[in-house]
C-alpha cells in the first residue's frame, strides 16, 4: 500500500480551447430540431414577406438659394462678428430644417389630402390602397381636422343611383358611431368630430371599380409626423447648396406626389416670407400717400383762394433773376425736409408696440446708406428667425442666436436712425439759415409776393414728397411681383424601381441564422443552465483527475438485487465494467504489490456501492480471488445486496476486538466462488475510533495476503471523515459521481481532496450516464450499443 502523499494533484482543470469540430459533432446530433427550426422559421418568413406591403424610395435633388451664406455684411457686423458678439449662421443648414419640419411637411399632407386613406380589401390579410383612385374623395376643412383627436374610419358602399350608404366611428373620446343610407354627392356627412365633405373623383380613368371601400381620416399632423419621420434630407456636399431628400412609401405614386407638394409649399412659404417686407413697405406707403393727399390738397387750395382774394401778378425781372437762387435754395431745403421727414416716420414706426418683432418698411426714399443697410439685413434676420420658430421651438440654439443678433440689430437701426436725423437736422438748420437770409431779400418784394412764395413753397414739399412715395410704391410693387422661388428642382422625384424594404434575401438570410440559433441557443443555454454533471466530459472540464470510465444508466426497480455484472441483464452496462476493470488494472502496480481500491463519493445515492459490487464480480470472473469490504458501518447495505441479513457478524466485530478470527467473518456468494464479502457487521457507537484504531491495517495486511484485490465499500465524505481515515489502507481511490446528481460544484471538493493528499491516487468513475441521449453521440460505439437501445430504451434508470 502506498502512501497518500504519492496521490496524483487534482487541482482545477485550466480553461482548454474551444474544439469546434467537438461542439460541431454535439449540435449535429440534434439535427431534426435544427431541420425543424429552420423550417418554422423560413415559413414564417414566407408568410411575412408575402403579408407586408413593399416600401419604395423616392429620391429628388433641388438647389437652394443661400442668400445669408456669404452676403453683404455692414462692417459695423462684421466687426461684432468678430469680437463674438454675433455670430452668422449658414442659411442652407436653416432651409434644411424648414424642409423637414412637421409645419411644412403637414402644409403638403393637407395639399395632396393624404390624412384620408382609402383601401379596399382583396383577401383575408390584403387590403389594396387606393390613393389616386379612389371613386370617392373625402375632405375635411383645415381648423376641423386641427382639432381631430384620434381617427374617423368608415365603410362607405357605392350604391347604382349615384348615392352611397357610410357607416362609421370616430376612435375618441368618447368613442361614437356616425353614417348615413342615401347620402348623394357631391354632400356632407355630419360626424361627431366635425363635417366631411364627399365628392366623386375627377379623374374617372384611374377610378377602381371597387363599390366597397374603407376610409380612415386621421390629423394631419399625425400623419405629417410618419413622413416627416420618413423624410430624410441631407446635402450632397460641403461646397454646395445642393440638398437631396429621400422618402420612403408603399405607394410610388403617393410618395412622388409628396416629395411635389412639399417643395410647392417649401416655395410659397418662402415667397411669403421675403413678401412680408414688401407687404409692410407697400402699407406704409399708403397711409403716408393719404395723409400727404389731404395736406397737398389744403395748400391748393390756400394758394386757389389767395390768389382770388389778393389778385396775384407777376414781379419784376430783377426780381425773377434773384428768386431762381433762391428757389435753388429752396429746393434743397425741400429735399432736407423730405428726408427728415421719411426718417421721423421711420422712427415713429420703430417706436409703436404694435410694430414690435415685425419688419421695418424699406426702400421709403431714405439715402442714408448704411441705415438703409442695417434695415435690409434686420428684415433678413427676423424673416429668418420666424421660419425656424415655425419648425422648432424657442431653446433652439440656433433661434437664441438669431435672437441676440435682431436684438443687436434693433438697436444698431435705432442708433443709426438718431445718427442719421441728427446730421440731418444740422444740414437742414445751415440751409434755413441760408433761406432766411434769402427771405430777407424777398421781405423787401410786395408782402403777397412773400405770402404766395410761402403757399407755393409748402406746396412744392408736399407734391414732391408725394411723387417721390408713388415712385417707391410701384418699384415696392416690382420688387414684389419679380420675387424667384426659393429651390429650384434639379432631378425631379423619381421611384426606384426595386423596393427598399423587405428585402427578401435578407429576411430569408435572417430566418436560416434564426432558424439555426434558436436550438443552438437552447441548448448552449442548457449547458449554461445545467448545475449538475452529465458524463464524463463534465467532469474533465472541472478537475484533472483521470476517468476510468462511464456506468450507463440501469433500471433496477423491480429486481431483487443491483448486480448486473452477474445476472448478465445489459450487456452495455456489463461491458461499460469490464473496460473499468482494464483500466484498473492498468492503474495498479503488481509490482509494488498495490491492490487495496477504496471506493467513495460526496454523498449518499451516488452509486458507489452499485459499482464497487459489480466491478468486484467483474474482477472475480478473471479467477481472481477478490474480497469486498463493506466499510460504511453507519449505514451498512453491503450485505443486502448480496441477501445478507444486516445483524450479521462483520468488520466491526474484528475492529472492537470480538473476535480475532477474520476468516469466520467472511461470507461466501452464489454468484461466483472467488468472491468473499466482509460484511460491515453491526453498528458501533464509535465508527470513527474504531476505523482510527491498528485493527484495520491489521485486518487489511493479512487478507491482502490471501486476496488479489480488495475492493472496500466506504462512507460518503462530504460530511464524515470515515472515509478519510480509512484511506491509509488503500492504494487507490475510485471516486464514483452519477449524471444528474452530482453537483458541477462538487468538483471543486473533490480536487481539494486531491490536492491535500488525503485520498491516495484519486480517479473518477461517472455513473448512471445516458447513453441514450443525442448529447451522447460520441459514446455510441457499435454492437454493444445498439442492442442496448434496442433492448432497454423504454427503461427509467434508477441506480442503487
Amino acid at each position: 500500500m502506498n502512501d497518500t502523499n504519492t496521490s496524483q494533484s487534482g487541482s482545477e482543470q485550466e480553461p482548454a480551447a474551444i474544439d469546434y469540430m467537438e461542439l460541431l459533432m454535439r449540435y449535429l446530433a440534434y439535427w431534426p430540431w435544427f431541420t425543424a427550426s429552420v423550417v418554422a422559421c423560413l415559413f414564417i418568413a414566407c408568410i411575412y414577406l408575402h403579408t407586408v406591403k413593399p416600401v419604395y424610395q423616392m429620391t429628388a435633388k433641388i438647389l437652394i438659394k443661400d442668400d445669408v451664406k456669404g452676403g453683404n455684411i455692414l462692417s459695423e457686423l462684421s466687426s461684432l462678428e468678430k469680437l463674438g458678439a454675433l455670430s452668422s449662421t449658414s442659411g442652407f443648414d436653416n432651409e434644411l430644417e424648414v424642409l423637414r419640419s412637421a409645419s411644412l411637411v403637414k402644409q403638403a399632407v393637407y395639399d395632396m389630402n393624404a390624412y384620408c386613406t382609402y383601401t379596399v380589401s382583396r383577401s383575408l390579410m390584403d387590403e389594396e390602397d387606393l390613393y389616386g383612385r379612389t371613386p370617392v374623395v373625402v375632405t375635411m376643412s383645415t381648423l376641423q381636422n386641427d382639432s381631430l383627436e384620434g381617427t374617423l374610419s368608415m365603410d362607405v358602399v357605392l350604391r347604382a343611383d349615384s348615392a352611397v350608404s357610410v357607416r362609421g366611428m370616430c376612435y375618441g373620446n368618447p368613442m361614437l358611431s356616425f353614417g348615413a343610407d342615401n347620402l348623394h354627392l357631391p354632400g356632407t356627412l355630419h360626424t361627431p368630430a366635425g363635417d366631411l365633405y364627399l365628392t366623386w373623383n375627377p379623374s374617372p380613368r384611374q377610378v377602381t371599380t371597387a363599390t366597397n371601400l374603407h376610409v380612415l381620416v386621421a390629423s394631419a399632423l399625425d400623419v405629417a409626423d410618419g413622413y416627416a419621420a420618413s423624410l430624410s434630407v441631407s446635402p450632397t456636399s460641403k461646397t454646395t447648396s445642393v440638398a437631396e431628400l429621400t422618402f420612403h412609401d408603399t405607394n410610388r405614386r403617393r410618395g412622388i406626389d409628396f416629395l411635389n407638394k412639399l417643395f410647392i409649399a417649401y416655395n410659397r412659404d418662402a415667397n411669403n416670407d421675403k413678401n412680408q417686407v414688401a407687404l409692410r413697405t407697400e402699407q406704409f406707403i399708403n397711409e403716408r400717400l393719404v395723409i400727404l393727399s389731404q395736406e397737398l390738397g389744403s395748400t391748393e387750395q390756400e394758394l386757389e383762394s389767395f390768389k382770388r382774394g389778393a389778385g396775384f401778378n407777376d414781379v419784376k425781372h430783377d426780381f425773377q433773376l434773384y428768386f431762381e437762387e433762391h428757389s435753388d435754395s429752396e429746393r434743397k431745403l425741400q429735399q432736407a425736409q423730405t428726408q427728415l421727414t421719411l426718417l421721423d416716420y421711420l422712427a415713429d414706426y420703430l417706436r409703436s408696440s404694435e410694430n414690435t418683432n415685425r419688419v421695418i418698411p424699406a426702400n421709403i426714399g431714405v439715402t442714408d446708406a448704411a441705415l438703409t443697410a442695417l434695415v435690409t439685413t434686420y428684415n433678413d434676420k427676423l424673416l429668418q428667425c420666424k421660419r425656424l420658430l415655425a419648425a422648432s421651438q424657442n431653446s433652439n440654439p440656433v433661434v437664441r442666436t438669431l435672437e441676440v443678433e435682431i436684438t443687436s440689430l434693433h438697436e444698431a437701426v435705432l442708433f443709426n436712425l438718431a445718427s442719421a436725423r441728427k446730421q440731418q437736422t444740422i444740414e437742414l438748420a445751415a440751409l434755413q439759415r441760408q433761406a432766411r437770409s434769402y427771405s430777407d431779400r424777398v421781405a423787401s418784394a410786395p408782402e403777397s409776393e412773400r405770402v404766395l412764395t410761402g403757399i407755393t413753397r409748402q406746396q412744392d414739399i408736399k407734391a414732391g414728397l408725394f411723387l417721390n412715395l408713388l415712385q417707391k410704391r410701384e418699384e415696392n410693387s416690382i420688387s414684389m411681383a419679380a420675387n424667384a422661388d426659393n429651390a429650384k428642382v434639379i432631378d425631379a422625384p423619381r421611384c426606384l424601381h426595386a423596393p427598399v424594404s423587405p428585402k427578401t434575401k435578407t429576411i430569408y438570410l435572417a430566418a436560416l441564422l434564426i432558424g439555426l440559433a434558436l436550438p443552438a441557443g437552447t441548448l448552449y443555454g442548457n449547458e449554461l443552465l445545467r448545475y449538475k454533471i452529465a458524463d464524463a466530459a463534465d467532469v474533465q472540464q472541472h478537475t484533472t483527475l483521470p476517468v476510468m470510465g462511464e456506468i450507463p444508466q440501469y433500471k433496477t426497480a423491480g429486481r431483487s438485487n443491483s448486480l448486473v455484472v452477474a445476472n448478465n441483464d445489459d450487456e452495455l452496462v456489463t461491458e461499460s465494467f469490464r473496460r473499468l476493470r482494464t483500466d484498473l488494472r492498468f492503474m495498479l502496480n503488481p509490482a509494488d504489490q498495490q491492490k487495496v481500491i477504496l471506493f467513495a463519493s460526496t454523498a449518499m445515492g451516488e452509486g458507489k456501492t452499485f459499482v464497487s459490487t459489480n466491478l468486484a464480480l467483474s474482477l472475480a470472473q478473471l479467477d481472481k480471488k477478490v474480497l469486498l469490504i463493506g466499510l460504511d458501518i453507519r449505514r451498512p447495505r453491503l450485505a443486502e445486496h448480496f441477501g445478507f441479513s444486516r445483524q450479521a457478524p462483520g468488520i466491526t466485530d474484528f475492529l472492537s476486538y470480538e473476535t480475532e478470527q477474520l476468516d469466520t467473518l467472511l461470507q461466501d456468494t452464489a454468484y461466483s466462488p472467488n468472491l468473499k464479502i466482509l460484511p460491515a457487521g453491526k453498528v458501533p457507537p464509535n465508527p470513527a475510533e474504531l476505523l482510527s484504531g491498528p485493527r484495520l491495517l491489521q485486518a487489511v495486511h493479512r487478507l491482502s495476503k490471501q486476496f488479489d484485490y480488495i475492493l472496500i465499500d466506504s462512507c460518503p465524505t462530504a460530511l464524515l471523515s470515515d472515509t478519510l481515515i480509512a484511506a491509509r489502507v488503500a492504494d487507490l481511490t475510485i471516486y464514483v459521481c452519477r449524471a444528474g446528481v452530482t453537483p458541477k460544484k462538487t468538483m471543486g471538493f473533490i480536487n481539494s481532496l486531491s490536492r491535500e493528499h488525503k485520498l491516495p491516487r484519486m480517479a473518477m468513475v461517472v455513473n448512471a450516464v445516458n447513453f441514450t441521449s443525442r448529447s451522447r453521440y460520441r459514446y455510441a460505439y457499435g454492437y454493444g450499443y445498439g442492442r442496448y437501445k434496442s433492448k432497454n430504451d423504454h427503461l427509467k434508470y434508477k441506480s442503487s
